[in-house]
């Protein structure tokens, strides 16, 4: 069948133009007031729980705070925090005082919180600790921005003390300032990470949230209505993805738990047991490699591989019609009882469900995971459309795709394979960029930067970036995606950046993974060495030329990878050259790794 150039998907829940998100919180707490809401752990370590109505007195105490201190409908108020349940307390307590939070990504440089504070007009600002403090330091040395005094430290209470700061505040006041927002009035102004150029701050409004959160419990409550749903929170809540999810937790029925700390990631997930699990594809790439890697440093990597071989297999074969032979399925059972087990284990063991987006994940992988008794739920959004826009649903799942588009939601593939995008949750501008707002929303429909096609039912797969589109010396367009992607999955590969645009062929810089190494070289019966000695080792070349094929297979030779070369680090957050939702920033890596692109041409 012809695929198709757009397609759109009826609203589900309508929502009512004087609504705004603190009636998510309100409903909760009226359906389900004594039930666990949000779980988190304590400053000794303990987890700790709060029912729906604790953690609306919470909300309501943090809220009052904010207006003895003269907050205004209207105002800003930043948070650059590590996520918590401290960061929840401020972004709702802020909404119920007719506020708007802003927040800050805990990797913020200075000159980034200047200039988010300056161009946001924040009155307030809240961070963790000390170190955030000296990086507002040298925020004010290079401007204006953020004013003396409007800095709290949340690590020296500045939650607690604005708690009792509204003790005077009454419960009629607080009300007048909980309802006085409307769908249309904005929520937040999120900053993008941005790959290039100044953060633009995107001003999503109360509308955005509701209707999206409404509408994505209407269309999957088997993942976060289910009766004992959890989702445990550890991706940063400055992003928009982690930041609707704790919303969506919120308005759902589901317990919502918070990591502040990835390093301690695997016990809290074995604590916590969550039923379903929000992740960026490197994460599941993370956990694969880290498996594999492990199997091969106890010697049982050839049954690893042979039960992720069987896992992929059983799960292509759930989307035929006949669905898997008997064979396989006895396969299958042999390697769940073996391996697929442990991987639903070290996830906490009762997960049923991932939502996964940020980036491709991969049809190998989603295959591997479904198999694994995980159904990895591949979707698609920006920040300029409050996070997912489309996501694939369950058993309605095409992996490799990004489903269809959410409730009220409409896509249209463009002449050149731009993705257009409009529906309830997609912004209406850029705060204070009235010229960057008219760049990408055109006659109602906003321009994505993102290529891709519509499959005949509707189903959304995502080939690139139109920005990131390489043109080679002979004409050829290439999508960098689809071979960076592939060559990540290999366990020394950290990152890879494609390059090509006006050269005679493709080739690509490619990082090794440091925590990776040591398995790997175990596992082949090498002594240790450092990333800087292994770039330079032949059985190291060897297995990344054999990556290399095998991720050349999925283009035509004039895009395939000739040439790469290894570089010397990583990219990482703190380097710079990853965003905080750890996309690679193209631009400054090109400008940067200027000669090693230089010498694959050479």
């Amino acid at each position: 069948m012809a695929s198709l150039t757009e397609y759109h998907t009826p609203l589900l829940v309508e929502v009512d133009p004087i609504s705004n998100i603190n009636d998510l919180l309100r409903d909760r707490v009226a359906s389900a007031a004594n039930q666990p809401l949000v779980e988190f752990k304590s400053a000794t370590g303990s987890w700790k729980t709060l029912t729906a109505a604790e953690f609306e007195a919470e909300v309501i105490a943090v809220a009052k705070g904010f207006i003895a201190r003269g907050v205004k409908p209207g105002d800003r108020i930043g948070i650059m925090a590590h996520t918590s349940v401290s960061w929840e307390l401020l972004d709702w307590g802020a909404w119920t005082a007719g506020a708007i939070p802003v927040p800050l990504y805990e990797t913020s440089s200075g000159e980034q919180v200047e200039w988010i504070a300056r161009d946001s007009g924040l009155s307030l600002l809240f961070v963790e600790n000390a170190d955030f403090v000296s990086v507002v330091d040298e925020a004010r040395r290079l401007g204006t921005a953020p004013p003396p005094g409007a800095v709290h430290v949340i690590s020296e209470g500045a939650v607690e003390s604005l708690k009792l700061t509204g003790s005077s505040i009454t419960d009629d006041e607080l009300e007048q300032r909980r309802a006085a927002a409307t769908a249309a009035d904005v929520a937040t102004i999120i900053y993008t990470s941005g790959t290039t150029g100044r953060p633009k701050g995107v001003e999503l409004t109360h509308g955005n949230f509701v209707s999206l959160a409404r509408n994505s419990a209407a269309e999957f409550p088997e993942i976060v209505a289910a009766p004992g749903a959890r989702v445990l929170l550890f991706l940063p809540l400055a992003h928009v993805f982690a930041r609707f999810i704790s919303v969506l937790g919120i308005a759902s029925g589901s317990v919502v738990g918070y990591v502040s700390d990835i390093a301690t990631l695997i016990p809290d997930l074995a604590h916590f047991r969550p039923t379903w699990l929000l992740a960026v594809p490197r994460v599941f790439e993370k956990v694969y490699n880290g498996a594999d890697q492990k199997a091969a440093i106890e010697g049982k990597q050839k049954i690893f591989r042979w039960a992720a071989k069987a896992s992929i297999a059983y799960s292509r074969a759930l989307d035929t019609p006949s669905g898997p032979a008997l064979g396989l399925r006895i396969q299958h059972a042999l390697a769940d009882r073996l391996v697929l087990k442990k991987i639903r284990t070290l996830l906490g063991g009762q997960a049923k469900y991932a939502i996964s987006g940020g980036a491709a994940l991969g049809e190998r992988l989603g295959h591997f995971y479904r198999g694994a008794g995980l159904l990895v739920l591949e979707g698609y959004g920006l920040t300029e459309t409050t996070a997912p826009i489309a996501v694939n649903l369950p058993g309605n799942i095409k992996i490799a795709t990004v489903g269809r588009p959410f409730p009220g939601c409409s896509v249209r593939i463009a002449a050149d394979g731009e993705v257009l995008l409009r529906g309830p949750n997609v912004f209406q501008r850029y705060h204070n960029n009235p010229a960057a707002t008219e760049e990408v929303i055109r006659d109602g429909w906003f321009h994505s930067g993102d290529l891709g096609s519509l499959d005949s039912d509707g189903y959304i797969k995502i080939t690139g970036r139109k920005k990131e589109l390489i043109v080679t010396a002979g004409g050829k367009n290439v999508a960098p995606a689809i071979l960076e992607d592939r060559l990540r999955g290999h366990p020394l590969v950290s990152q890879c950046v494609v390059v090509g645009d006006a050269k005679p062929f493709v080739g690509a810089l490619i990082t090794l993974d440091a925590d990776a190494l040591p398995g790997w070289l175990k596992a082949h019966g090498k002594s240790e060495m450092s990333v800087a000695e292994a770039k330079s080792d032949a059985d190291v070349i060897a297995s990344l030329d054999q990556a290399v094929a095998r991720t050349n297979r999925a283009v035509s030779r004039a895009e395939s990878i000739r040439k790469y070369r290894i570089l010397d680090g990583d990219f990482t957050v703190a380097n710079g050259y990853l965003t905080p939702s750890l996309k690679v920033k193209r631009s400054l890596v090109l400008q940067d790794f200027a000669r090693d692109v230089a010498a694959i041409y050479e």
